[in-house]
């Protein structure tokens, strides 16, 4: 099972990124441009969210059964002076966290507002927001925090 979940959650974090460079794309377009802010962009926006909130209950799934966080929660006092453990049970699981309620903010902004204009520079701005938090804890191979390959096989 937690095979299969780390290769879902890596498989699934290029979904929210190219979702996000699409969403962020269009607002920037739609923004520039005062398109109006039709079905089509709302929909984008939805399934950004969505991708995102999927991506984040499959981040939990794996926080609960990954033998690295179960280390980190038992072991706290010293696992934080260990880098790759403390990555993943603090500070990759709290940005994501805090990246995908940006965007989840920035989608609810979106939706209750009227003017297109400010539709598509609230989600422009709110999703860039949430992929630079985002980008900034995703353990990439180059990473110098922590490396890890770009795919995980099933």
């Amino acid at each position: 099972m937690y095979a299969f979940l780390l290769a879902l959650h890596s498989l699934t974090r290029w979904l929210v990124l190219i979702s996000l460079l699409v969403s962020i794309f269009l607002g920037f377009y739609g923004w520039k441009k005062k398109q109006p802010f039709g079905s089509h962009a709302n929909r984008i926006r939805h399934i950004t969210a969505t991708i995102a909130h999927i991506q984040l209950v499959l981040g939990i799934c794996l926080y609960v059964i990954s033998p690295i966080t179960e280390y980190f929660r038992a072991h706290f006092s010293e696992a934080v002076h260990e880098r790759a453990i403390r990555f993943f049970g603090m500070e990759h699981a709290l940005m994501m966290l805090v990246g995908i309620t940006v965007i989840t903010i920035g989608s609810v902004k979106v939706k209750r507002t009227a003017e297109d204009t400010l539709r598509y520079k609230r989600m422009a701005i709110w999703y860039l927001a949430g992929l630079l938090i985002i980008l900034s804890s995703v353990p990439w191979q180059f990473s110098p925090l922590v490396s890890r390959p770009y795919f995980r096989a099933f």
